[in-house]
């Protein structure tokens, strides 16, 4: 209970109190002037009744004060959490918003990976059917050259005698020897092409 209440209460008690104790003088009549005639009557009742009216009239403006801080207070709440709510609202949309951007982003990049990807492989597809390709190639111009050779060795075999045949097959030996000297280079020229396309398959994307 708030000390005013109990002031009042108090100050209510006292009065009613000091009324009984002295009710003969407070009904007691009294002649009054009212300025523009006099008549006769309590003046302990007339002074009561004004206190009282000034009471109630006191207790009326300070319901009516309590009541309109009351509103205010309500209406202030009410206004706190509309602003709240909207202010979760608006917080919630951007986290969907922020979750969008970043799944949009993230499918982006994806796709971004796997056709970069898809390029990579069919690049060293290509690359590894094109070497495959020369490969073959080479293998088969060097089959033929060996053929070539062996025929003609054989013609030279036939048609000169054994001291010839001698001289053919150092004939040979120099020439397969320089086929070979020229194919060399060539091998690990392809040795170290596998080399870069086996790095670059291995490396991760």
């Amino acid at each position: 209970m708030r000390i005013r209440t109990v002031v009042l209460i108090l100050a209510a008690v006292l009065v009613v109190a000091f009324t009984l104790l002295n009710w003969e003088e407070v009904t007691r009549p009294t002649t009054l002037s009212l300025g523009f005639a006099t008549l006769a009557a309590p003046l302990g009742l007339i002074l009561l009744g004004l206190l009282g009216l000034a009471t109630l009239a006191f207790l009326a403006a300070s319901a009516s004060t309590h009541t309109r801080h009351l509103m205010e207070a309500r209406q202030q709440s009410r206004d706190l959490q509309a602003q709240r709510e909207l202010a979760d609202k608006a917080e919630t949309s951007r986290f969907v918003e922020l979750r969008q951007h970043l799944d949009n982003h993230l499918r982006e990049s994806r796709q971004r990976e796997g056709q970069a990807a898809s390029e990579t492989e069919q690049t060293l597809s290509r690359i590894q059917r094109e070497l495959r390709q020369q490969i073959e190639q080479m293998q088969r111009m060097m089959s033929m050259r060996l053929g070539e050779m062996e025929a003609r060795l054989g013609a030279r075999l036939d048609e000169g005698g054994p001291g010839h045949a001698q001289g053919s097959n150092g004939s040979a030996r120099s020439a397969t020897t320089v086929l070979l000297r020229d194919e060399a280079p060539r091998a690990d020229q392809r040795e170290g092409f596998d080399h870069v396309v086996q790095e670059d398959s291995q490396a991760p994307r």
